[in-house]
């Protein structure tokens, strides 16, 4: 059996005060999920498309910042230093492109999910299919991180062993979502945005102005840190290449564009004006903490190193990988905090992994419920019966994680870094093509997708299955790639370099060289560009359906 990591750091014991907010925390989010329980698949998949801007940006907040950004971000900064960034720059510059080129245009389409827009937009049930698949495989690889992260801070508040606590904190996850679906997690999300947000902040400062780090600002008083830091975590490309660097922020920019539990939170609204307020509030609320997650890095670096003796790099002998993915806790820790408050950091932890499970799950079930079951397989299929596959979907997946969190392949940051990298090679290209070019077509999409899925399996079966599969692994050698070229340039993390840039040339080359799209979808994508404000319910093909849709566009 796999010993899975630990973090000898931590000190793993059961803690009273924590144990009981995190205990009303999480029975908050089943109250909030109870009351919001829905029957319908409006409610289940989009929450009746009713939600304000401001709470949707808070939704998307917490949607955002996963134990990815609350615990990992930190943690990566920690351990590779100038790598880090490389996530910084590309989860927030990716909420630019969604807010200039998708955000408002996605709610004009006005669909359920993303393989929704696929299916409809290239008038293809494979292209549905494909994109459902994409986003089941984005909501897996991407939970496996938050179940891991919820099973560290659960091993730190309630002293239990990480296993325990994976499969206790996932199984209420997975209970209240099956429970709300959309509406129940939006409401949830909301308030898990303001304790995630005060727990980290309260963390900083406590942190900085407690040991002497930092006064009013810690985001910037860190920098007085540098010098004595290890040159690891200040000096550029000292942990990776200029390339490396460069493929990690560009899969995770255009990630951010492709993720569909990110699309999703545009078809909640009731028009294109709250989709782009919303979509500003969002990227507000996120800087909040990734303002603040470097200078959080630095104190923990630096205090590790002062309790342990030794130094943080693990070239030097030091902070393991379990360690480096709380790190965040581990400040708080070291800093010698009350245990209380020290829970409540770690309890914002656990609602920032909640918040983005929610919105994975929710996407996978929809994919499964919506577009695979009732697309596909029953036409003829009532809401119920929706739900009920809906439901039952998120069960499943949730065991899957659950499962693989119990020995995951990578730092909670780098698995979501995988995901990232998928939706911006295959789903990214395929929204932006579909709203901004009127002649991208069935074909050219099937073909698109395809060469992008192909790539993204070829990087995880070349770089990452030979660590698990025993032949892969001999097969790879020291070098631990099958194929090492090809593991340099197209990397998991940032396979999306080569493959965006790879799939929007198939997908336009195809279009090009096969027939137009029927009149009508191209009348679809002109109204989502139209000056024309739309009704609640209402969406392009609604429009097209009954007047014609010819207006102009005004992008």
């Amino acid at each position: 059996m796999t010993v899975p990591l630990q973090a000898e750091a931590l000190d793993i014991s059961f803690k009273l005060i924590p144990a009981i907010m995190v205990f009303l925390m999480m029975a908050s989010f089943l109250a909030i999920g109870y009351v919001f329980k829905v029957a319908d698949t409006e409610g289940m998949w989009v929450a009746g498309r009713g939600i304000g801007n401001i709470e949707n940006g808070m939704a998307i907040g917490a949607n955002w910042m996963s134990a990815a950004s609350y615990l990992g971000l930190a943690g990566l900064v920690a351990l590779a230093g100038f790598y880090g960034l490389a996530f910084i720059v590309g989860w927030t510059t990716g909420y630019f492109v969604l807010l200039i080129f998708l955000a408002a245009q996605m709610r004009r389409f006005g669909k359920y999910t993303a393989p929704d827009f696929v299916g409809d937009r290239f008038n293809s049930p494979l292209a549905r299919a494909l994109a459902a698949f994409t986003t089941l495989l984005i909501a897996y690889v991407y939970s496996v991180g938050q179940a891991r992260g919820m099973g560290l801070v659960g091993q730190y508040v309630f002293g239990l062993d990480i296993i325990p606590m994976i499969v206790v904190m996932m199984t209420i996850t997975v209970g209240y979502l099956a429970l709300s679906g959309m509406l129940g997690a939006t409401k949830n999300m909301a308030v898990q945005y303001v304790i995630l947000i005060v727990a980290f902040l309260a963390g900083v400062y406590a942190v900085g102005f407690t040991e002497g780090y930092s006064t009013i600002l810690p985001q910037v008083e860190y920098g007085a840190l540098f010098d004595e830091l290890g040159r690891q975590f200040s000096a550029p490309f000292e942990n990776g290449s200029y390339y490396i660097w460069v493929a990690t922020a560009f899969s995770l920019i255009f990630g951010t564009c492709g993720l569909p539990h990110v699309l999703v939170r545009f078809y909640t609204v009731e028009n294109e004006r709250t989709a782009r307020w919303s979509c500003v509030w969002g990227l507000f609320f996120i800087l909040l903490l990734y303002w603040a997650a470097p200078a959080m890095a630095a104190f923990g670096v630096d205090l590790f190193e002062v309790v342990t003796g030794s130094s943080a790099y693990a070239a030097e002998g030091g902070m393991s990988g379990a360690e480096g993915d709380v790190i965040v806790v581990l400040a708080a820790q070291f800093a010698n905090l009350p245990t209380w408050f020290v829970g409540l950091v770690a309890a914002g932890a656990m609602a920032a992994a909640i918040a983005t499970t929610a919105g994975l799950f929710i996407t996978a079930s929809s994919a499964v419920a919506h577009d695979i079951y009732s697309e596909l397989i029953n036409p003829d299929a009532t809401q119920r019966q929706q739900v009920l596959i809906g439901r039952a979907t998120i069960v499943v997946i949730g065991a899957l994680v659950t499962v693989t969190a119990f020995n995951p392949p990578a730092l909670i940051g780098e698995l979501v870094a995988y995901a990232f990298s998928l939706a911006g090679t295959v789903l990214f290209p395929m929204f932006f093509l579909g709203l901004w070019w009127e002649n991208t077509n069935q074909k050219g999409a099937l073909a698109g997708m395809t060469v992008g899925l192909l790539l993204w399996i070829g990087s995880i079966i070349n770089s990452v299955l030979p660590n698990y599969v025993g032949f892969l692994g001999e097969a790879a050698g020291e070098s631990g790639a099958l194929v090492p070229l090809y593991a340099q340039y197209v990397p998991p993390i940032g396979a999306a370099l080569v493959g965006t840039p790879l799939v929007f040339l198939v997908t336009i080359a195809v279009s090009l060289a096969t027939p137009e799209p029927p009149l009508e979808t191209k009348k679809m994508v002109r109204q989502c560009h139209s000056p024309e404000p739309m009704g609640q319910q209402q969406t392009a093909e609604d429009i097209v359906s009954n007047s014609g849709g010819d207006t102009p566009a005004d992008d």
